[in-house]
């Protein structure tokens, strides 16, 4: 299994940024993504549903060696 960090974002209904970021373990990137997306989904009430359907919802993920390689190297 592989580790990847997955970030979430969406802008809610008074125009302000909405984020969230987690590590999930799986053995491919689009496995990582949509375990990831199931959870925060589960995760937001129905009014932020609608707005991240409404607004669209940004989706970021990298390999969890490379962050580190990036903030090592920043």
């Amino acid at each position: 299994m592989k580790t990847f960090e997955v970030s979430f974002q969406y802008k809610d209904r008074k125009d302000e940024v909405q984020s969230s970021a987690s590590k999930i373990e799986a053995s491919s990137l689009p496995g990582a993504v949509a375990k990831a997306t199931r959870e925060f989904v589960k995760a937001l009430d129905r009014k932020q549903r609608f707005d991240m359907n409404k607004n669209g919802l940004e989706i970021k993920a990298v390999s969890a060696g490379a962050a580190e390689k990036e903030a090592a190297g920043a």
